[in-house]
C-alpha cells in the first residue's frame, strides 16, 4: 500500500530552546541543525530572527549550512519581524517564513484588544507581505485549539487566499482532547475554500500529556505536517515528541502514513540534544529513555529472552539502540540470571542455577540493581564449583 507523506517540522531550535536554562550558542545550534538535516527532517525552524542579534545570526548561518531541509524563521504579524526574517533566510536554498497571530477570543480580547475582523485583516497583511519575500509562507493561528471552528475556518481561508502554503493549527495551551483536535482538523479540511492549496499542520503542546495523541489525531484527519521537537522539549510541559510520532506512524502501517526520518539516528540525536541543552531525558521516556528497552520483572525478562516481541513492539536497533537490557533486581527470575551469567562466562546447569538463584535473591534484596561484576561475587558465595566457560 502506498503511504502518504507526513512532513516533519522540527522546532527544537526555536520552541524547544524556549525552555529556561536550555539556551544554545550559535555553534551548538549549527551542530544540531546539521544532525536534524541528516535525520531527514523536512523543515527546520531555526529561530525567531527579530528576537535578538544572536538569533538572527543563528538563522542566517543555519540557512547557509542546510542542504536538504527547508529552513524556517518565525515572526509575528509585524512588518519589521517579516523583513528581518527574510534577511536572515536569504542564504537558504529553501526558505520559509512562519508568520501568524492569535485567533481565540481570549487572545483577541486580552492580548490584542481587538476584534475578529481586524485579526483577519492583520493575518492577510502578514501573509501577503511575507509572500513578497519568499514563496513558501506558513501561517499560524495561535491558540487555534481554543478558537471557534467557524471563525478559524474564516481566518484560514483568508490566509490561503493571501498565499499561505501551510496552515499551522496550534493547540498552544495543550487543551484539546484528541477527538476534539482531530475533529477541528477535519472541519478545516472540509470547510476551508482552497484548502487543497495548503498543507494543514499540527503544533501541539503537552500541558495535559496529549501532544503526541493530538498530533496523530490531526494527521489521521487530514493534516500532513507535524511540528515537534527532539525529546519533546519546549515551553512549559513541552511540545510533541518527534521520536514518538515518527515511530507511531511506522508501527501502525495501517494508517497509510509515514515520514522521511532515518529512525536509526533517533537515539543518538536524542542524546546529542540532551547533552547540548543540559536537559536530561527522563528514564521512562518513550522510544529514547534509558528504560525504554529495559526489563527487570522476571515474567517480562523470561518472555523477552524467549522472543523479544513478547514485550517489545519496536526493535531497539530501529531507533539506534544496540539491544534490549535485562536488568537484574530482586524481581528478576532464574531465566534472567542464567542469561546474564552466560554473558559473563558461566553456563549454569539447572541444579547450579537453583543454588545460585537463592544466593542471588539475598544479594539483590540489599541493592537496587545487580551488576555483571556482582555475579562473580554471588557465585563465589555458593559452595558449588562452577567453572567459567
Amino acid at each position: 500500500m502506498s503511504k502518504d507523506k507526513v512532513q516533519i517540522f522540527d522546532t527544537t531550535l526555536r520552541d524547544g530552546e524556549q525552555v529556561p536554562g536550555c539556551k544554545l550558542d550559535a555553534e551548538q545550534k549549527l551542530v544540531i541543525a546539521e544532525r536534524l538535516d541528516n535525520l531527514g527532517v523536512d523543515i527546520i525552524e531555526a529561530g525567531f530572527p527579530v528576537s535578538s542579534p544572536g538569533d538572527f545570526n543563528s538563522v542566517f548561518e543555519i540557512s547557509k549550512l542546510i542542504k536538504n531541509a527547508t529552513v524556517c524563521g518565525l515572526t509575528r504579524a509585524v512588518k519589521k519581524d517579516i523583513e528581518v526574517a527574510a534577511e536572515a533566510l536569504k542564504p537558504a536554498l529553501r526558505p520559509r517564513i512562519h508568520t501568524g497571530i492569535g485567533t481565540s477570543d481570549s487572545h483577541i480580547k486580552y492580548k490584542f484588544n481587538s476584534n475578529r475582523d481586524a485579526i483577519i485583516e492583520r493575518a492577510v497583511a502578514a501573509v501577503s507581505y511575507a509572500k513578497t519575500f519568499v514563496e513558501d509562507v506558513e501561517f499560524y493561528a495561535e491558540d487555534a485549539g481554543r478558537t471557534n471552528n467557524e471563525f478559524l475556518a474564516r481566518v484560514c481561508e483568508a490566509a490561503v487566499a493571501a498565499g499561505a502554503t501551510v496552515l499551522n493549527i496550534p493547540d498552544t495551551t495543550g487543551y484539546c482532547l484528541p477527538e476534539e483536535y482531530g475533529a477541528k482538523i477535519r472541519y478545516l479540511k472540509e470547510n476551508v475554500k482552497g484548502i487543497h492549496k495548503a498543507v494543514l499542520s499540527c503544533h501541539c503542546h503537552n500541558d495535559l500529556g496529549l501532544a503526541t495523541a493530538n498530533s496523530i489525531a490531526g494527521v489521521v484527519n487530514g493534516a500532513r505536517q507535524i511540528e515537534c521537537t527532539i525529546n519533546g522539549i519546549g515551553e512549559r510541559a513541552g511540545n510533541t515528541s518527534l521520536e514518538e510520532v515518527v515511530m507511531i506512524l511506522r508501527q501502525h502501517p495501517n494508517l497509510g502514513l509515514d515520514t522521511n526520518i532515518n529512525s536509526k539516528l533517533l537515539y543518538s540525536t536524542s542524546q546529542m540534544v540532551s547533552q547540548k541543552m543540559g536537559m536530561m531525558v527522563q528514564p521512562n521516556k518513550a522510544i529514547v529513555g534509558a528504560n525504554a528497552f529495559a526489563h527487570s520483572s522476571g515474567i517480562h525478562q523470561d518472555g523477552v529472552i524467549k522472543n523479544r516481541e513478547t514485550y517489545e513492539i519496536i526493535d531497539p536497533a530501529d531507533v539506534g539502540v544496540n539491544e534490549s537490557s535485562i536488568i537484574l533486581t530482586a524481581r528478576s527470575g532464574r531465566a534472567a540470571l542464567a542469561y546474564r551469567a552466560k554473558i559473563v562466562g558461566y553456563e549454569l546447569t539447572k541444579i547450579q542455577l537453583d543454588t545460585v538463584y537463592q544466593e542471588f535473591l539475598k544479594y539483590a534484596d540489599t541493592r537496587k540493581e545487580v551488576m555483571d561484576e556482582d555475579i562473580h561475587e554471588i557465585i563465589a558465595l555458593t559452595d558449588i564449583a562452577i567453572e567459567k566457560v
